[in-house]
């Protein structure tokens, strides 16, 4: 699909600088960072509850829950 971006000029120079260094296209580099953001943004929405006892999953401690949320990477 073709479309067209308004992209401010330093990013897009930073992403054809990038695509050039790694030998590939600025489509590309566009292409992997919105797959990891919406990757990101699919994986924080489930929430890691066990269904059998209620409680967290297995191997889930709220200690790091309450650290990855304050790091901004935290479930949502």
């Amino acid at each position: 699909m073709r479309t067209t971006l308004n992209l401010p000029d330093a990013i897009a120079a930073q992403a054809k600088k990038r695509a050039l260094e790694e030998g590939t296209t600025l489509t590309d580099i566009l292409v992997q960072g919105l797959k990891a953001r919406l990757e990101r943004i699919q994986l924080a929405r489930a929430l890691p509850v066990s269904k059998f006892s209620g409680g967290l999953a297995e191997g889930v401690e709220w200690d790091t829950l309450i650290a990855a949320e304050s790091e901004g990477d935290g479930y949502r």
